[in-house]
């Protein structure tokens, strides 16, 4: 029986959120430069947002570029520019057809202006979808996300919008670029670290971790289901005791 098949259709988490990790190290296995990694990682996107559609997610979030991979050498930088507008132009169709919605979180004025006109074109292509939410964090990390949600948040307080006192986690939610959606209730990282590496801190409070060996090249939809099929098999306490989730 498969993964997919043991699964219960009651308890999909709605967001999962993951780390591709590992696409440099599988392409040196394969005695190739680190781009080719990531050209093959493509291929597990592909088949992981298949498998989300078809169990029913209804939020996935893809770490794809984090500010601080501005740093690497200016060749990989430049062919993973390349890389994605390619694959925004082959996927977009594929996306209409199985009713997917697309979104970016992230520091979006750092990327190159081909790549952010025609992201932008895409997820407004896509907007009138219903189904799966996909997510690409791009230019992104958790802690210039969080100083952008205090400035905005400060400037509101300056203006006189706020008062100080009513500041709650449901107000500061509503500054962050997931305001639109839950927080992931399942983390997944790939390539066998033990790493958040600054993605979604403040939303990932509570949600499970599941850290996987294979290295994201070689992920696909059937390792998704494997991981959706552990978290099943979690207690979820939320800070309260097993007898008080026993008695609920």
């Amino acid at each position: 029986m498969s993964f997919k098949q043991k699964l219960n259709k009651e308890l999909i988490p709605s967001h999962i959120a993951i780390i591709m990790d590992g696409n440099g190290r599988w392409a040196a296995k394969h005695g190739n430069a680190r781009i080719f990694g990531h050209e093959h990682g493509v291929e597990s996107v592909r088949s992981v947002v298949e498998g989300a559609g078809e169990v029913g997610v209804k939020y996935l979030t893809l770490y794809a570029f984090s500010t601080e991979n501005w740093a690497r050498p200016k060749e990989e930088v430049n062919a993973l520019m390349a890389l994605l507008i390619h694959a925004i132009e082959e996927e977009t169709e594929k996306l209409n057809k199985n009713n997917v919605r697309l979104g970016v979180i992230g520091d979006t004025n750092q990327l190159p202006t081909e790549v952010r006109e025609k992201l932008f074109r895409c997820i407004d292509n896509l907007s009138p979808n219903t189904g799966l939410t996909l997510t690409l964090a791009l230019s992104y990390s958790s802690k210039w996300e969080i100083i952008e949600a205090i400035k905005n948040l400060a400037e509101d307080v300056k203006e006189g919008n706020i008062q100080p006192k009513n500041i709650n986690k449901e107000l500061f939610d509503n500054y962050l670029s997931t305001r639109d959606m839950p927080d992931p209730e399942l983390l997944i990282r790939t390539s066998g670290e033990y790493r958040i590496s600054n993605f979604l801190l403040w939303q990932i409070a509570y949600s499970e971790l599941c850290f996987v060996e294979k290295l994201w090249p070689d992920f696909r939809k059937e390792d998704l289901f494997e991981a959706i099929y552990e978290f099943q098999g979690r207690e979820r306490r939320f800070g309260k005791t097993s007898e008080q989730i026993e008695a609920n």
